[in-house]
């Protein structure tokens, strides 16, 4: 389904330049975007893939993965094609780099009724980057709040100050994926971006807006493993996001046109968990390896468990009703989100 977008402006004649991510492509008439699916049909930007989703399924939302939004509740994650990125390693690729829109078409209401009857307490967009569906999932958004369900994006943070101006009261949470510490030669090389500027930008907007914000950070062996570059984007979390912002370290596993890279040791993960720690960052993880002792939420006072994990699975809950340790009282930072940002704002005259 085609359908004008609007995250755009007209530059000048028939040239836009789309407004979605960052790259800000500006396109001559019958031209695309680096993503592909938005193009410039006579003057207008229009998306190739509005609607039609290639992903549909309900997880854990630990799998997304957010463990301070939610724990232990159920999403319904949604995604169509293609993507703003590069990524040498992608683990959707089979989605994400189709140059052709694949899949079926989602009406925004069907996807609001799966997830009430799926048992979902939220919608998800995600699998491949949601900045080039962006219209479509808000639409399917502020159904969903009307329905009592919170709205979730996991992406790779490339967004413009448009995009999330444009999420105001509909979006509750954002998982932001960096890849190698955000290293520039790194995501020059593996991720077709010029810096994370933009994403770091985008952060900062994002918890400016009110919205729920956590971060992971893929370390890739031999390429994207520096602990100089994970010192240096943790301390920028500490100073710029807050103390209390989690970052999980996320396993590598070769992948996509990166077959011949090792997967992620432990040793390395608890290295950069370690840099987290010591720059003052009170909820760090190390993610995707089911059984280590630092997928689990520790309380930032005594350091007893205050959440319990096994892979994606909650064993054990050793927070009151006021998310507060039940060994010393520390409120542990937790969002249980009811999804009233809507009524709050119409409320305020907004």
């Amino acid at each position: 389904m085609i359908k004008e977008a609007i995250l755009y402006k007209r530059v000048s004649g028939n040239k836009v330049e789309c407004c979605a991510c960052a790259r800000r492509c500006k396109l001559q008439e019958g031209a695309r975007g680096f993503c592909f699916v938005r193009r410039n049909v006579k003057g207008k930007l229009c998306i190739d893939n509005y609607g039609i989703l290639a992903a549909v399924q309900l997880d854990p939302i630990e799998k997304k993965p957010f463990n301070h939004f939610m724990p232990g509740s159920y999403t319904l994650g949604i995604g169509t094609s293609s993507c703003n990125f590069g990524c040498l390693f992608c683990q959707n690729h089979s989605i994400s780099k189709e140059h052709e829109v694949i899949g079926k078409y989602f009406p925004p209401r069907r996807v609001v009724e799966l997830a009430v009857e799926s048992g979902a307490s939220s919608i998800a967009y995600t699998y491949n980057e949601p900045a080039i569906f962006m219209e479509y999932a808000l639409k399917v958004a502020k159904m969903a709040h009307m329905k009592g369900l919170c709205n979730v994006i996991v992406t790779n943070g490339y967004l413009t100050g448009e995009a999330i101006d444009s999420m105001d009261g509909l979006i509750d949470a954002a998982v932001v994926n960096l890849k190698g510490n955000g290293e520039e030669k790194f995501v020059n090389k593996y991720q077709a971006i010029p810096s994370i500027e933009p994403i770091k930008e985008a952060m900062l907007a994002m918890k400016k807006a009110g919205i729920h914000l956590e971060i992971t950070d893929m370390v890739v062996p031999k390429v994207g493993d520096s602990l100089e570059a994970c010192d240096s984007i943790t301390r920028w979390v500490r100073r710029e996001l807050g103390a209390e912002t989690p970052i999980q370290f996320i396993t590598f596993y070769p992948d996509y046109k990166m077959l011949d890279y090792p997967t992620t040791s432990y040793d390395s993960l608890k290295a950069h968990y370690d840099t987290a720690r010591k720059n003052g960052l009170s909820y760090a993880y190390i993610g995707n390896l089911t059984g280590n002792p630092y997928e689990d939420t520790y309380c930032p006072s005594c350091g007893s468990v205050a959440i319990d994990r096994e892979g994606f699975e909650i064993v054990g809950w050793n927070l009151d009703d006021g998310m507060k340790c039940r060994k010393c009282g520390y409120k542990i930072s937790i969002v249980m989100c009811k999804p009233n940002a809507l009524e709050t704002r119409k409320a305020a005259g907004r």
